[in-house]
């Protein structure tokens, strides 16, 4: 028979101080990720674009397989790197020598599909 979990956490000095917020915080989170998610405007996607509020080619390359966290255009643009290649951010977290990386062009830390 698999033991019963109970709650025993010691809580240290001062959590009766942020607790309540930390709960707030966590009921805002619930209700936002249960809410329908309502798409803009036609209207009002083709300002934001017009204004330069949003790159059209980028969210065009959010649409392709492997680019889903792309985080900028230069990042995989050859000619702007060394030995043509995109920036070191476009390179899976399992595959890099360096664990911990930033571009130097937009200072992403990781876009790659893979990560």
């Amino acid at each position: 028979m698999p033991k019963v979990k109970t709650n025993r956490v010691k809580y240290p000095e001062g959590w009766e101080l942020i607790e309540p917020t930390l709960r707030e915080l966590q009921a805002k989170m619930r209700e936002a990720e249960n809410d329908t998610h309502d798409e803009i405007s036609k209207e009002l996607y083709e300002f934001c674009l017009d204004q330069g509020y949003a790159d059209r080619n980028l969210i065009a390359k959010w649409k392709k397989p492997g680019y889903e966290r792309l985080c900028c255009l230069r990042c995989m643009q050859p000619r702007d790197h060394n030995y043509a290649t995109t920036c070191v951010c476009r390179v899976p977290k399992h595959l890099r020598e360096e664990k911990v990386i930033e571009c130097v062009h937009c200072g992403c830390r990781g876009c790659a599909s893979g990560d």
